[in-house]
C-alpha cells in the first residue's frame, strides 16, 4: 500500500502534526515519508533481525510512531504497539510475552520506568529514544541511545531483506486486558489488508479526504479504520494534540472523518448540554425543537420508526430557521467539512446518537473485536440505525451461536493468540467460527444488536438476569452522572457506583444546602438518597428487579491512569469492584447475598 501510494501521490501531504517547539502545525510529503522509512529500514537491516522479529513500539501518535511501523513492516519484522498509557508492568510483561528485541520510546525516563521494575527482559536487544541523544546500558546488557545515532548504522546498508508475504505476522496486537494478562493478537497482512478493503466500502476515502486521528496506535480500530485506511488511498492524516484539544484540532484540521470512542461524543454532548442550560428560556425552546425535528427527519431519511409529536407539522416550516440557527452549528464542532464520525471500541450511548444524527453530525457505530483486525460490522450512510452497529461487512459471516453469541468468519479474522494454543482453540467454534463474547440480536434486517458481553450479564442471588449496559447508558443519560457501574452478582438486588459530574455536583449541593468539599457529604443520607431518586427515575423503563436500590457517589473519576479503564475507555470491572470493595459490601449491609 505504501508503495503504490507513493507512486502516485508523491508531492502531496501524507501525515501532519502540532510542533510545540515552533507552535505551529507542520507536514510531510509521501516522498519524504518514504525517504524516513527508508532510513529505518536500513537501520533495522543492520540489527540482522531475523525476518519475524517481534520489534516493539512505546509511543504517542506520531511520524515516528508510523515510519517504526512502516519499516517494520517493510523488512518483515512483527510491530508489537504498547499502550503509551498502560502500566510499566503490563508493558514488561508485553515485552516478555512477546519476546521483543528491539524497542523504540520517547526518553530515557520513559524506558527507566520499565527498567525500574526490575524484571529482566533477556530478549531486548536495543533501546531507542526519539526525543533524547543519551547512551548507555540498562539492566546490565540492554544498549539505549538516541533516534539519530541509531539510523547512522544503517548509513552504509545496500541491501535490504525481503519484504513480508500475505501470511506473515503484520501485527501482535494486545488485547486491553479487562480481566486477567492481555494476549497477543496474531494479525497477518492478509487479515489487516482484507479489513481495510472491507472499511472502505462502507467508509469511501481517497486522497483529498483528511483524518483527525486521536485514538493511540495501539488501538486496533485507529490502525485499520484510519492510519491503514489512509495510507492505502493517500488520504492525509493529522494528528490531534490529544483528548484535552480535540475541539480546537477539529477546526484547525476541520477534517473529513475521524473515528473516536464514544466517550469522546459524550463529553462534547455534555459540553453542548451545559450551554444549553444557560440558554434563556426562549433559546432554550428553540434548541429543544430542532434535536426534536432534526431526530425526525433522521428517522424518515433512515427508515427508522418516526417518533410523532403535536407540532409535527410544523417540521417542513420550521426546520430550515432551526436548521441555520441551531443545528449547523452543533454540527460545526466537528468542522465545515465533516462527513463520517465512526464510534468504536463501545456502544454509543443511543441519546447522544440521536442527539448528534438529529443535528446532522453523521456519527456512525463500528463493532469489532481486535481478534477480527478489527471491524465487523458499520452503519452505513443510509440505514443508519444508532441502536444497532450496523450490517457485518462484505465478505464477513455473522451467526448467533448459545446463549446468544454472536460469532463471524472472514479473511480478517485472526490466526490465533501468539504462543497461547488453548487460548486459541477456545475462541473459535468447531467448525472455525470465532467466537466473540458478545450477545447479539440479528433480527433487524441482518442488522447486530450487541446486548451486552456474556460473562457481563448480572444474575442476582434470585435468578434475575440483568445486562449492566443497558442500566448504565440509561443512567448516564441524566447529566448529573460521568460514570457508572452497575454491581449486583450473587447480590439480592442490582446497585450503582456512580461518579458525578463536577459542576452538577456542586449545583446538587447548593439546592440541598451542604458542603460539596467535605468528604462526608457523597456519604451522607440526603446526598444518596437525591442521587438514588435520580438513577430510579433514569431507570424506570426497566423492569423493576433491573432498577438500583442503592447507590454509591464516589469521589474520583476512573480513568487509564489509575487502571479503572482499559485503554479504549472501557471500565475495567474486576478493578474498580477491587478498589471500591468496602463501599460495595456497604450498599447490601444487612441484606446478606
Amino acid at each position: 500500500m505504501l508503495e503504490r501510494t507513493v507512486r502516485i501521490f508523491a508531492g502531496r501531504e501524507a501525515y501532519k502534526w502540532f510542533e510545540h517547539r515552533t507552535n505551529e502545525w507542520v507536514s510531510i510529503t509521501w516522498r519524504e515519508f518514504s525517504e524516513r522509512v527508508m532510513r529505518w529500514r536500513k537501520a533495522f537491516a543492520r540489527m540482522g533481525l531475523a525476518r519475524g522479529t517481534r520489534v516493539a513500539m512505546l509511543l504517542p501518535n506520531s511520524i515516528d510512531a508510523l515510519t517504526f511501523d512502516m519499516a517494520a513492516l517493510s523488512n518483515a519484522l512483527v510491530p508489537v504497539p504498547l499502550h503509551a498509557t498502560d502500566t510499566a508492568g503490563n508493558s514488561v510483561y508485553i515485552l516478555n510475552d512477546s519476546e521483543a528485541e528491539f524497542l523504540v520510546t520517547v526518553s530515557f525516563a520513559r524506558w527507566n520506568s520499565l527498567a525500574s521494575t526490575g524484571v529482566d527482559l533477556p530478549h531486548l536487544k536495543q533501546v531507542v529514544f526519539t526525543g533524547e541523544t543519551d547512551e548507555g546500558t540498562s539492566l546490565g546488557h540492554i544498549p539505549y541511545c538516541g533516534i539519530e545515532e541509531w539510523l547512522a548504522t544503517g548509513n552504509d546498508v545496500t541491501e535490504l531483506p525481503a519484504g513480508p508475504d500475505a501470511e506473515s505476522l503484520a501485527a501482535l496486537v494486545y488485547t486491553s486486558g479487562t480481566t486477567g494478562r492481555p494476549k497477543g493478537v496474531m494479525l497477518t497482512h492478509r487479515n489487516v489488508v482484507s479489513n481495510v478493503q472491507q472499511i472502505s466500502r462502507y467508509m469511501p476515502v481517497d486522497e483529498n479526504s483528511v483524518f483527525l486521528s486521536y485514538l493511540p496506535l495501539s488501538h486496533s480500530f485507529e490502525r485499520s479504520a484510519a492510519y491503514y485506511h489512509a495510507l492505502a488511498t493517500g488520504a492525509l492524516l493529522a494528528f490531534s494534540r490529544g483528548v484535552a484539544h480535540i475541539t480546537e484540532d477539529l477546526h484547525a484540521i476541520n477534517p473529513t472523518n475521524m473515528c473516536s470512542v464514544p466517550r469522546v461524543f459524550e463529553r462534547i454532548h455534555n459540553q453542548i448540554l451545559l450551554v444549553r442550560r444557560k440558554m434563556t428560556k426562549k433559546k432554550g425552546y428553540f434548541f429543544d425543537w430542532a434535536a426534536e425535528v432534526g431526530w425526525r427527519r433522521f428517522c424518515k431519511e433512515n427508515g427508522l420508526p418516526v417518533e410523532h409529536t403535536a407540532r409535527e407539522c410544523l417540521d417542513f416550516i420550521m426546520w430550515p430557521y432551526l436548521k441555520r440557527k441551531i443545528a449547523d452549528p452543533v454540527k460545526g464542532v466537528f468542522g465545515s467539512r465533516i462527513q463520517v464520525l465512526m464510534a468504536g471500541g463501545a456502544a454509543l450511548n443511543l441519546h447522544v446518537a440521536k442527539f448528534f444524527c438529529g443535528m446532522g453530525a453523521p456519527i456512525r457505530q463500528a463493532y469489532g473485536l481486535t481478534e477480527s483486525s478489527p471491524v465487523i460490522s458499520m452503519c452505513e450512510e443510509k440505514g443508519n440505525h444508532p441502536e444497532t452497529v450496523g450490517r457485518p461487512l462484505i465478505g464477513i459471516e455473522a451467526r448467533l451461536g448459545e446463549l446468544d453469541e454472536l460469532q463471524v468468519r472472514g479473511p480478517q479474522v485472526m490466526k490465533g493468540y501468539w504462543k497461547r494454543e488453548d487460548d486459541t482453540r477456545r475462541a473459535f467454534t468447531e467448525d472455525g467460527w470465532l467466537r466473540t463474547g458478545d450477545q447479539a440480536d440479528l433480527s433487524d434486517g441482518g442488522r447486530i444488536r450487541i446486548k451486552g458481553r456474556i460473562k457481563e450479564i448480572i444474575v442476582t442471588s434470585v435468578g434475575e438476569k440483568v445486562s449492566p449496559v443497558d442500566l448504565e447508558f440509561a443512567i448516564l443519560g441524566d447529566s448529573l452522572f460521568d460514570q457508572v457501574m452497575v454491581v449486583g452478582e450473587n447480590r439480592p438486588y442490582v446497585a450503582a457506583l456512580v461518579v458525578l459530574n463536577a459542576e452538577r455536583w456542586r449545583a446538587l449541593c447548593k439546592d440541598l444546602q451542604v458542603n460539596p468539599d467535605d468528604p462526608a457529604t457523597r456519604g451522607s443520607r440526603e446526598v444518596r438518597n437525591t442521587v438514588l431518586k435520580r438513577v430510579r427515575s433514569a431507570t424506570k423503563n426497566f423492569p423493576r428487579y433491573g432498577q438500583p436500590r442503592n447507590v454509591a457517589v464516589l469521589p474520583e473519576n476512573w480513568t487509564t491512569e489509575n487502571g479503572l479503564l482499559t485503554t479504549t475507555m472501557k471500565l475495567r470491572r474486576r478493578q474498580i469492584a477491587e478498589r471500591y470493595a468496602a463501599e460495595i459490601e456497604e450498599l447490601y449491609k444487612g441484606h446478606g447475598a
